[in-house]
């Protein structure tokens, strides 16, 4: 008797299905059907909120989930005219617009100023949780609330001084009418955002704890299970449409975001992030079409063959540089010893024992601050005066000598005895060093780490991550700086970071941030080696994969070029 009502109730499902998908946008004409594109991945989606939680794995995915305003490409910054402008509108005060284009979400709803000034909430301080876990209203309490214009999909934000990452300074990471229906338990996404607006603009500490809530915890993906569907709203070319584990480790299946119109429309109906396993360069061409691997010897042969059959081959490097740094104390103490000693080490050595076969693929590096193949780069090296004070020595031994440091003298160097290169670069260094010399002692450690924490050593060799901000320079080379590098400071060099943090204009800022380099070469605490490359191999049934340098999403930043040749 049932099987009538049965058959009407799928009948009235089947036709309310074929409705919404008329009304629904379609995919890209670009995109080829049933085409897949699987990527061996070393990361993992712990939050589809990538500005609360920026792991690497999550910028990964969010690269091909979330538009923007632009992106940073060889060390300069794209904008994307088709997600919106970022303008200044006033030099004092200073004051930046950041205008939406006509972007939507993967639900059909659009960005809107409360996007933005949900963005602007979290760069200003005011979603930040304070060690017990709670957020406060005084975070960012200097900065006014953005001029929110709800018709014109635009905040204009006034600063209390100029910033020097003003384009990138917003970010939209989720989507406010989730955040605030989560928050709020509003279900009209409309209103939502209006209780968001009015939270924000009054600063309520009580309407702004639930939003702290949301943002912090609401995206965290589950250990088991699939994140809910409004949790993986996309702005990017793809959307996040699966979340799967395994005894291998995470997966996560993308697919095109049918209401994406930027300047690039995806081409391939699905991409894979899978494990990249233990043999990733073996499995290129059957489980794999892309991966990323490290340049160690028994990846050499392997990756040789499969060049000998035209399968793609690109090195990039990955945000770090090789550097031997200098502790200036005791043996080092003064700017003269430090510099004999770094005069007498050879960077072309230290790269060719450390890189072995590899060596051709290390690029190296006159600049701490700096990539090479950047305008930034070429700038530092030029007026940096890096060459002239602190490569090839005439005299080594003689230049010790002058310095007041006695033949034989041990010098004890740090280094990862689990790198290839570290050690290799190490064992340059000890004949370099002799033949000036100087005694370099072994003092590798497993715990590098750790090792420099406990100050019995006078030199290291390690990589060190290519700042990307004033702030990151701060922190590294700044007196007092949260990461400091080697502890030398330079009320001259900390006045140039203050300087290059208020910086608009990205020609002065080269300039500047020039200066501080040659505050770091004056120092003699740092010889630069190479950026660490990494190496991306690709199927030749797959086109368009162009990794970048750097940390930031090396793979998947530009996935909607990826292609399946047909």
């Amino acid at each position: 008797m049932n099987a009538p009502r049965r058959l009407t109730a799928v009948l009235l499902s089947a036709v309310l299905v074929l409705g919404l998908a008329a009304c629904a946008p379609g995919l890209p004409e670009t995109v080829v059907p049933g085409t897949t594109v699987t990527a061996g991945w070393s990361g993992e989606l712990t939050s589809t909120n990538a500005a609360a939680d920026p792991t690497s794995g999550n910028v990964d995915v969010a690269a091909a989930t979330r538009a923007g305003f632009g992106r940073v490409v060889a060390g300069e910054y794209v904008p994307d005219p088709t997600f919106g402008t970022v303008t200044i509108v006033s030099e004092s005060p200073f004051t930046v617009r950041y205008d939406l284009a006509e972007p939507t979400w993967s639900d059909g709803i659009p960005l809107d100023a409360a996007d933005l000034l949900l963005g602007w909430a979290a760069a200003s301080g005011l979603l930040t949780r304070d060690a017990a876990g709670t957020g406060s209203t005084d975070a960012g309490a200097d900065v006014a609330v953005p001029v929110v214009d709800e018709f014109a999909r635009s905040i204009d934000v006034t600063y209390p001084q100029p910033i020097s990452d003003w384009q990138q300074h917003i970010d939209v990471a989720v989507p406010a009418h989730v955040v605030a229906a989560r928050a709020f338990g509003q279900d009209d996404p409309m209103e939502a955002k209006q209780a968001l607006l009015k939270a924000i603009r009054n600063r309520d500490p009580a309407a702004i704890a639930p939003l702290i809530d949301v943002w912090h915890d609401a995206f965290v993906v589950p250990e088991e299970g699939e994140p809910e569907s409004d949790l993986l709203l996309s702005s990017g070319p793809f959307r996040v449409d699966s979340v799967q584990r395994d005894a291998e480790g995470q997966s996560v299946t993308l697919v095109p975001n049918a209401s994406y119109r930027g300047p690039v429309a995806p081409k391939v109906a699905t991409i894979e992030l899978v494990p990249a396993g233990a043999d990733p360069v073996g499995e290129i061409g059957g489980r794999l079409d892309v991966a990323q691997v490290a340049p160690v010897a028994a990846n050499a042969a392997p990756l040789d063959a499969l060049e000998r059959r035209d399968v793609p081959i690109a090195t990039t490097h990955d945000g770090t540089v090789w550097a031997l740094l200098l502790r200036p104390a005791g043996l080092f103490a003064t700017p003269a010893a430090r510099a004999a000693f770094l005069r007498a080490i050879p960077a072309r050595t230290l790269i060719e024992r450390g890189g072995g076969d590899w060596a051709s693929s290390y690029t190296s590096s006159s600049s701490m601050l700096t990539a090479p193949g950047t305008r930034a780069y070429d700038i530092a090296t030029e007026d940096s005066g890096f060459d002239a004070a602190l490569t090839g020595a005439d005299d080594a031994a003689g230049e010790r000598t002058a310095a007041g440091v006695a033949a034989g003298t041990p010098v004890c160097v740090l280094f990862d005895r689990r790198s290839e290169f570290a050690a290799g670069a190490f064992a340059g260094l000890r004949d370099a060093a002799r033949e000036a010399g100087w005694s370099a002692i072994d003092c590798g450690s497993d715990d590098v780490d750790a090792a420099v924490g406990q100050n019995g050593w006078d030199a290291v060799i390690t990589r060190v991550p290519i700042p990307q901000s004033a702030g990151d320079i701060a922190a590294q080379w700044g007196t007092g700086g949260s990461s400091p590098l080697v502890g030398v400071a330079d009320a001259e060099r900390d006045a140039l970071m203050t300087q290059l943090a208020q910086t608009t204009d990205v020609y002065a800022a080269r300039d500047v941030r020039a200066q501080i380099e040659a505050s770091i070469v004056r120092a003699a605490v740092a010889l630069p080696i190479a950026v660490n490359p990494v190496i991306t191999v690709t199927d030749t049934a797959v086109t368009g994969v162009t990794p970048r340098d750097g940390n930031a999403a090396p793979l998947t930043w530009d996935v909607a070029q990826w292609a399946v040749v047909p």
